[in-house]
């Protein structure tokens, strides 16, 4: 009875601790993780500004939710370069503006390029683990760094340019929130792959 009685216990608590660790597990809401998540980031309240509206989609996945901060950047980048180009028609551009501007508008181009095949590469990982799975995350990595130096240089165009000032202001600003949000995607891929190293190591 006392062998019988201590195997019941057992079970009540090991029942217990599974309710217990479930509950903890499914009170964690997607806009909570989004929020967690977003901490890892230079600047965490534009992530969760940009991601929240995603978080069905986003789930608690952290691969969904670093190809949906990669796809933001892609939408805020495509929106930035159009903005550049409607500016660098704008009547009284000097050559010397155009020119900052149309090469700002070719790094976003470069940009936009790496961004859209971190996405694709993000979305073939599939259940890679090991070395496969470093060889696809390593390209990601490569290529969202690589548009970040890309808004980088965008923005050096203008530093010293001299031009109409609101013009050059307003075109920073769109830049640098594209810089900000790419940043914050490039946080969150490395996030997402160092919590997979985490969860291959026995």
């Amino acid at each position: 009875m006392a062998a019988r009685a201590k195997v019941s216990l057992l079970v009540l608590i090991m029942s217990l601790v599974s309710y217990m660790v479930g509950t903890t597990e499914s009170s964690i809401t997607p806009t909570e993780f989004i929020r967690s998540s977003c901490e890892a980031t230079s600047y965490p309240a534009l992530c969760v500004q940009c991601l929240t509206g995603y978080a069905s989609a986003i789930g608690q996945s952290d691969q969904q939710l670093a190809i949906t901060a990669i796809s933001v950047s892609i939408s805020r980048t495509q929106l930035s370069a159009s903005f550049v180009n409607t500016m660098s028609k704008s009547r009284g551009i000097k050559q010397r503006e155009y020119r900052a501007m149309q090469d700002c508008i070719e790094n976003m181009a470069d940009s936009l390029d790496r961004l859209s095949k971190s996405v694709t590469e993000l979305g073939n990982i599939g259940h890679a683990v090991g070395e496969d799975f470093r060889w696809h995350m390593s390209n990601v990595q490569t290529w969202v760094s690589a548009a970040l130096t890309d808004d980088d240089s965008c923005l050096d165009g203008f530093t010293d340019l001299f031009m109409n000032e609101n013009v050059k202001a307003a075109i920073k600003d769109k830049v640098v929130n594209v810089a900000q949000v790419t940043s914050n995607a490039l946080a969150l891929v490395n996030r997402f792959a160092s919590n997979h190293r985490t969860a291959e190591t026995p």
